[in-house]
């Protein structure tokens, strides 16, 4: 049995950022989607920009009717968004249509239909060849008929009749007072083929925007609750489930500009585009650090993007300028970027996607977040959490080397942080106040880094005119010692030492004297056994002389004898 080939449905791209990844490539084609939710949420404004991106972009004209706004208002209230209404209708690429709906005219005949609006939004289409429609506000339409049958029969005639057209539509929809209920009627996000809904909250004194996918017939979908943001370019999101895991990764590795930093993660630094947390309590030096690696990535050439959330650039500049750093002429050199801002300036959503434009407008090499915490004042730590994983995916997708500063509360555990974050990081550096001997040290540890071998040592560092300086880790004989503690023990073992080197200094001499006494000995003794041995010589040769001639004498004598014998 041969297998059947899957198919997908059509689909028409909307323009949104992010929206059209979480659905899988945009809206349905020929097909109605219900854009619901309370006043201010967008609604009007993701309708107008579905039709601007297909008559600009996709080549759709679009029809807009409107039923709240007229043609001029909302050619207005868009302009500021780069959308100039008037020219795309001059130009028959979009039609906009304001449909007065007088309430005190209707009566409650049981007759009330759409008849006129079906003739109405056809010649439109007609007339500009419209692939795509909104409807904007549909509750309108039905404000004044208490009956709900001829609602429900009236909706469904309209979204069959859309259908029949082939037309791809967005209907905005208001949110009722029944919670249950996307809509008023609670009719069109079972007749729609894709529902989306908008919501508006303020928490915190700080407001935010969601969107959610609630069904999509035929395709799959983000079915998540997704931040977005309205901005001077329209609407934008960045869905996580749009980013994935799938990046690239880089073996480089990249100096951190502390020559002992370095060593301690296995003599080369970071790697390339990976992420990179700083944590510590105030005052241990997590900025100072900071501002080591910015100086290190602009003397290797590479540009650096600064979003400091606590000072002003000015005060970062002149206050790592006392340590010996001078980040001015980078900035001048056009190296270096600095965006400050207070974190209660904007929501999340708004931070993040300034953030994202800033770093797609610069394309930095690497990222400089100082601190993280900043945030948490501006939303609950989920909130946070997802918008750093967007922002963390986004720089290891850009293959950017980010470095963030997380400021950890005296008193609580070190090995944590407020954003809860540490999980998504490949390198953790933990910079503390070390306490001994009624002072204040600095030390620094790795607590991981991914991919490659690091000390699990920690080192006292010091932060001086000339930037901060990492000493080789101290073991004195009650444990690690720092500061004065061990500018002490040190003097004691140089001390010792001083005396260890004199004894043996004496020792050697005494050596010395003993040798040279042995070694004249040794010369008087040999000296006297040469006197010796060449006085036995002597009588050895005298000896054997005195035996030659008796020898001589008395063969001398043999023969005088045998003379007188004859």
């Amino acid at each position: 049995m041969p297998i059947k080939t899957l198919t997908t449905i059509r689909k028409s791209t909307t323009g949104v950022q992010g929206l059209d990844e979480l659905t899988a490539g945009g809206l349905p084609s020929g097909r109605p989607t219900l854009v619901c939710g309370g006043a201010g949420c967008g609604k009007t404004l993701l309708g107008m920009q579905f039709l601007v991106h297909g008559a600009t972009q996709a080549g759709e004209p679009g029809v807009f009717m409107a039923f709240e706004e007229t043609a001029a208002e909302l050619a207005q209230n868009v302009a500021s968004l780069g959308f100039d209404l008037e020219d795309l209708t001059t130009r028959g690429l979009l039609a906009v249509d304001h449909v007065r709906v007088d309430r005190d005219a209707f009566q409650d005949s049981g007759e009330y239909d759409l008849e006129g609006l079906f003739i109405r939004l056809g010649h439109a289409i007609d007339r500009i060849g419209a692939k795509r429609v909104v409807l904007d506000t549909i509750e309108t339409l039905f404000g004044g008929l208490p009956d709900p049958a001829i609602v429900r029969s009236e909706l469904r005639r309209l979204f069959r009749w859309l259908k029949d057209r082939g037309v791809t539509t967005l209907v905005t929809g208001e949110r009722g007072s029944d919670p249950l209920a996307l809509t008023r009627h609670g009719l069109e996000e079972y007749v729609a083929d894709c529902v989306i809904v908008l919501d508006h909250r303020v928490q915190g004194m700080v407001s935010s925007r969601r969107l959610r996918v609630i069904k999509y017939r035929g395709s799959r979908h983000g079915t998540n609750e997704y931040p977005f943001l309205i901005d001077e370019t329209g609407i934008s999101l960045l869905p996580v489930t749009a980013l994935g895991l799938h990046h690239e990764v880089s073996d480089a590795r990249v100096p951190s500009g502390v020559a002992g930093l370095d060593e301690m993660l296995g003599g080369a630094g970071f790697f390339h585009g990976s992420s990179v947390l700083i944590s510590g309590t105030a005052g241990t030096g997590k900025s100072s650090l900071a501002a080591h690696i910015t100086a290190a990535a602009c003397e290797r050439g590479e540009r650096v993007l600064y979003f400091p959330f606590e000072e002003s650039s000015s005060q970062i500049v002149r206050n790592m300028r006392s340590i010996g750093i001078d980040l001015a002429r980078w900035v001048e050199r056009g190296l270096l970027q600095f965006h400050a801002s207070r974190p209660t300036q904007a929501g999340l959503e708004l931070h993040l996607s300034r953030m994202l434009a800033q770093i797609v407008a610069f394309d930095p090499q690497v990222v400089v977040v100082d601190p993280l915490n900043s945030f948490v004042t501006t939303g609950n730590a989920d909130d946070v959490k997802l918008m750093l994983l967007r922002l963390i995916d986004t720089l290891k997708q850009r293959q950017t080397t980010a470095f963030f500063t997380s400021l950890t509360a005296g008193g609580e555990g070190l090995e944590r942080t407020d954003t809860a974050i540490s999980s998504l990081i490949d390198t953790w550096l933990l910079v503390r106040d070390i306490e001994s001997g009624g002072e204040r040290n600095r030390g620094l540890y790795i607590l991981k880094s991914r991919g490659m071998p690091h000390s699990n040592q920690v080192r006292e560092f010091t932060i001086t005119h000339d930037g901060i300086a990492l000493r080789e880790p101290y073991n004195g004989p009650q444990g690690a010692l720092t500061g004065s503690a061990r500018l002490a023990q040190e003097a004691r073992e140089q001390a010792d030492q001083v005396l260890r080197e004199e004894e043996v200094r004496r020792k050697q001499e005494e050596l010395s004297r003993r040798r040279a006494a042995m070694e004249a000995q040794i010369t008087a003794m040999r000296e006297e056994f040469a006197a010796l041995e060449a006085e036995t010589q002597t009588l050895v040769v005298q000896a054997r002389t005195r035996e030659e001639q008796l020898l001589q004498d008395r063969r001398a004598m043999a023969r005088s004898r045998k003379s007188e014998a004859q």
